[in-house]
């Protein structure tokens, strides 16, 4: 089984003046922000906000200006950024014969999966599939799986080579209310126990609300408002992009434990 590494809370993850634009359309404005590693951040917003060009433009899918700098204060040097990433979905066709493992294999080795199963890369694999109760779904095809079950393996695959930044792009589409509770604290568990910093695009406010660090608000391109759960859904830039009443925010910010305090 795979050594749990503390997150150290050193690792400091920056985007400089990041900036995406397509012809006069501007998508993504000097957009300034700085991560740590043990804490989830919520990017939230409405549709065309600019949330998933942002995902892009952190893993160069994308023309954009600006840099992203990634430091290890810990051993005082620069060195090169570690992504996982998590789409919104995949798209596999029926009856396809792809099995977990081929699928995660054939990330991890430049060799055909089929002809050489790796008893080293299977134990590998099924020690990842295990840190999201997953190890059973190893020999499955992927065309058979459920949501929760397509989503646990993604999510294997992106930490599988220890990422120091987990991009979650909308991972819960389709996902029950047992599934997204399940999810979150998975989230939870990764930031606590994981060396990585998480980003996750999210519409479901109320689970942001409970479990996120730190909020970013996009708004038309520019970043609206950043701080805590509290911070934002207080602000009056969140009240302008949602149009919530006070009372849906306070509902939103947190629920009462057995004691009757906010869990903000």
């Amino acid at each position: 089984m795979r050594k749990i590494i503390e997150p150290c809370g050193f690792h400091c993850i920056k985007m400089n003046h990041l900036g995406v634009r397509f012809g006069d359309q501007v998508i993504l404005d000097d957009v300034n922000l700085h991560f740590h590693c043990g804490s989830l951040n919520a990017i939230i917003g409405k549709n065309g906000a600019g949330k998933s060009t942002f995902i892009r433009a952190i893993l160069d899918d994308i023309p954009h200006t600006g840099e992203i700098e990634f430091k290890d204060t810990k051993d005082g040097h620069m060195q090169k950024l570690k992504i996982g990433y998590v789409p919104q979905s995949i798209n596999i066709e029926k009856n396809t014969p792809v099995s977990v493992y081929d699928l995660i294999a054939s990330y991890e080795s430049n060799a055909p999966v089929f002809l050489h199963k790796s008893k080293k890369v299977y134990e590998k694999i099924k020690n990842t599939l295990a840190v999201f109760e997953a190890e059973d779904l190893i020999d499955k095809q992927v065309c058979n799986l459920s949501g929760g079950q397509l989503q646990r393996v993604l999510l294997s695959m992106a930490i599988m080579d220890e990422p120091n930044l987990l991009l979650l792009d909308e991972p819960v589409s389709g996902i029950d209310q047992n599934g997204m509770e399940l999810f979150f604290q998975t989230m939870d568990y990764l930031k606590k126990n994981y060396d990585l910093a998480i980003i996750l695009i999210s519409h479901d406010l109320d689970y942001v609300a409970k479990y996120a660090d730190k909020v970013i608000l996009l708004d038309h391109a520019t970043i609206a408002k950043q701080g805590t759960v509290k911070e934002v859904f207080q602000s009056p830039e969140f009240d302008h992009v949602f149009g919530m009443s006070s009372e849906e925010k306070w509902i939103r910010e947190g629920e009462k434990n057995e004691s009757g305090n906010i869990l903000v």
